[in-house]
């Protein structure tokens, strides 16, 4: 298979964690997790999204917080005090791109430039396996969430996203 550059850093980044990484290709058109867990049999509470954040007062201050898509991201709670700003939000696409290098869909904690605060839910931990971005729309990658956790710049965080109710 021939990969990116930005897919082999990727790549290259989560196996340098020494956790077992599966590289599951998919139609970029399916990239998004509702048709992605559909279409490959992945359950949402086994696809965990990588979220950019970024304050607007004061601007600048930024995080990527891996979530279930089983789950909400507290943006305007934990999110924001600990980003320590009085107003927080999703980065638009653009920034994203911007600061990871990554398009939505393909977003990962892995292969984020160092500076990048990476939040891991606590609930994500709790999963035997999950599947992250692989850095593209055409990648994910599916790795024990311990994986997340041993990057160097990231924290788990209890109560960074609260469970989603069905109805």
């Amino acid at each position: 298979m021939i990969r990116t550059p930005l897919e082999a850093a990727v790549i290259a980044a989560a196996r340098a964690t020494g956790f077992p990484v599966d590289c599951v290709e998919c139609d970029p058109n399916l990239a998004d997790t509702a048709a992605f867990c559909e279409t490959y049999g992945y359950t949402p509470n086994q696809s965990a999204n990588t979220i950019v954040v970024a304050s607007r007062r004061p601007e600048g201050l930024i995080a990527a917080c891996v979530v279930l898509a089983t789950h909400r991201l507290d943006v305007n709670g934990t999110v924001r005090k600990r980003l320590g700003a009085r107003k927080v939000s999703f980065a638009p696409a653009e920034l994203t791109t911007e600061i990871t290098g990554m398009v939505l869909g393909g977003v990962t904690p892995f292969g984020l430039p160092p500076d990048v605060p990476v939040w891991i839910d606590a609930d994500v931990m709790a999963e035997p396996y999950v599947i992250v971005g692989g850095g593209s729309r055409s990648l994910k990658l599916g790795v024990p969430p311990q994986a997340l956790a041993d990057l160097a710049p990231a924290q788990v965080v209890v109560g960074l996203a609260n469970a989603v109710q069905e109805t």
